[in-house]
């Protein structure tokens, strides 16, 4: 082979792996083509994750569903708008922290609170009550976090997020993700200090 035509076939090999980095993705076509087919592979490729995190923002399965069918909803409606600069569930998880803080803002943190408010009436009572296990515990605690803490912890923590893409999709520096995040964990620490002592005792 001369060095001519050697060339050209290394011309060709770039242009080959440069098409294929470009091909675009079938589901994300059949996404903003409005394909049913591609959007149930979508909702099922995700629902989980999504699920997971909505629940664990919201601490209601009620309101999980609801936020989970909505996050979807808005995300079918907005494909046209993804542009590619993140992963797609990256861009989907944005959307759902959105969809789950507006539910908590209508809520008012009222109704999803009153369970916790019947265990703090409880403690300031004589009787003694029986320590719940850590789990328990722990859950409580990070339901009773400030909003803006608890989804911070559950993003970074629970979810693996990283500051960057915490502040993405909150609108946020990611120094401002981490500096909620260690006071979130600072009242975690604080909540949960009575348990450890007791059971180191």
């Amino acid at each position: 082979m001369t060095a001519h035509s050697s060339l050209q076939a290394n011309g060709s090999n770039v242009a080959t792996a440069t098409q294929s980095s470009h091909t675009p993705d079938p589901l994300l076509a059949g996404l903003r083509a409005r394909d049913a087919a591609s959007e149930r592979a979508f909702y099922e490729r995700h629902v989980d994750r999504v699920y997971r995190l909505c629940a664990r923002m919201t601490g209601r399965d009620d309101l999980a569903q609801e936020c989970t069918q909505d996050a979807f909803v808005r995300a079918f409606e907005r494909i046209d708008a993804f542009r590619g600069e993140s992963a797609i569930g990256t861009w989907l998880h944005a959307i759902t922290v959105s969809v789950v803080l507006n539910v908590l803002r209508r809520e008012r943190r009222a109704d999803q609170r009153h369970a916790d408010i019947e265990v703090v009436d409880l403690q300031h009572t004589t009787r003694p009550i029986a320590e719940p296990d850590l789990k328990d515990r722990l859950r409580a605690a990070i339901d009773a976090l400030p909003p803006g803490y608890r989804t911070v912890f559950v993003m970074h923590d629970v979810e693996g997020f990283t500051h960057e893409e915490i502040g993405e999709a909150l609108g946020v520096a990611a120094g401002t993700s981490k500096t909620q995040l260690f006071h979130a964990r600072r009242k975690l620490r604080s909540a949960l200090a009575d348990f450890v002592r007791t059971e180191v005792a």
